[in-house]
């Protein structure tokens, strides 16, 4: 573990992450998901980012209404005014990040900004409302989280897109690679297109740089303690009982 190096990471155990809430109850993205996850004791929250055609800031993760919502249209074509009706599973409305931030107050959040033209907004809203210790931001894009860390220098927490987990994947296998200086964790999954990306060498490079490791989406609890036992520092779940179970079994809920 590396506590300490911004006030993001300031927890003394395992980071435990709600990932979209807890998706797996079908609300994913939602205030109800993540009120939930708030009263099963999580304190970290993974979202994502979309602006609408009026540059409103929706937390959301496809760029389109039309998986898990009763509407239809790609949300940087609408106005919030049509976005705010649309019903995650018939039921929950999509809410704006500014809301969310404010309704937990306690929370820190992992934001996925899917898209160039949330980056603006997103920063401009943690300025606005002083955020910065409560928000990591991560893209697959390194250049747009690169990018993000120049404008807004060390109060902004950040992970390393694909290219950066490229790089530090082959320092691990002690491969000269370049690497971004100034982020906190890697965020990854435990493989990728059927190429491993985590194991004991990737933890220890990481590690090595000061850096936490943050896995996701991990639901199956042999997979999440396999992952812990490699030392990595933060579970990304949509089965937040189930990772709650884990930790707690371990002595790691916090």
């Amino acid at each position: 573990m590396t506590p300490g190096r911004h006030p993001y990471l300031d927890h003394p155990s395992v980071l435990a992450f709600a990932h979209r809430g807890g998706a797996a109850d079908g609300l994913e993205n939602t205030a109800a998901a993540f009120r939930r996850a708030a009263a099963a004791g999580y304190r970290y929250f993974e979202t994502d980012v979309h602006t609408t055609s009026d540059g409103r800031l929706v937390a959301f993760h496809d760029s389109t209404l039309d998986r898990v919502t009763d509407a239809r249209g790609r949300i940087a074509d609408l106005p919030w005014s049509e976005v705010r009706e649309a019903r995650v599973a018939g039921k929950e409305p999509l809410p704006l990040f500014e809301d969310l931030l404010a309704e937990f107050p306690e929370a820190r959040w992992n934001v996925d900004c899917k898209a160039e033209r949330a980056l603006g907004p997103l920063l401009a809203l943690l300025s606005r409302t002083g955020a910065w210790d409560r928000v990591c931001l991560g893209s697959f894009s390194e250049a747009r989280v690169a990018r993000a860390q120049r404008v807004a220098g060390p109060r902004l927490a950040t992970s390393y897109g694909v290219a950066g987990v490229l790089s530090l994947r082959l320092r691990s296998l002690g491969v000269p690679a370049p690497l971004r200086a100034g982020a906190v964790c890697a965020q990854v999954p435990e493989s990728q297109n059927g190429i491993r990306v985590v194991d004991r060498r990737f933890v220890a490079a990481a590690h090595a740089r000061g850096l936490q490791v943050h896995v996701w989406t991990v639901n199956d609890p042999v997979r999440m303690d396999a992952l812990l036992d490699m030392g990595v520092d933060g579970i990304m779940t949509d089965h937040i009982e189930t990772l709650r179970t884990v930790l707690s079994g371990r002595g790691a809920w916090t």
